[in-house]
């Protein structure tokens, strides 16, 4: 996980084995089946509650998402860069963490 500024434009971008990639891109179809999911029940006029258990389900799914996400960060980009003597990172990951729990 090499994160890296973009010589062209400075933006950031970080360098993922196919492994990881692949297992976040697994989590992301399944959370975008449990929407469609949940457009066809709104679409066949499912119940309310029913309707509300899936949205708890997405959310969930998504929370997960974000926790493994984060923790990859942390152990890969923060940590290579508090190595490197770029302390900045941890004022970015406080900012990160503020925007996770509004």
């Amino acid at each position: 996980m090499d994160e890296e500024k973009c010589c062209c434009c400075g933006e950031k971008h970080t360098d993922r084995s196919e492994q990881e990639r692949q297992k976040l891109i697994h989590r992301l179809n399944r959370i975008e089946g449990q929407i469609r999911g949940i457009r066809g029940m709104i679409e066949k006029d499912a119940y309310c509650t029913d309707v509300l258990v899936q949205t708890a389900a997405v959310g969930a799914a998504v929370n997960a998402f974000e926790r493994e996400l984060l923790a990859s960060h942390i152990h890969g980009c923060v940590a290579r860069d508090i190595r490197a003597g770029r302390d900045e990172v941890i004022d970015e990951l406080v900012a990160t963490l503020q925007k996770l729990m509004k």
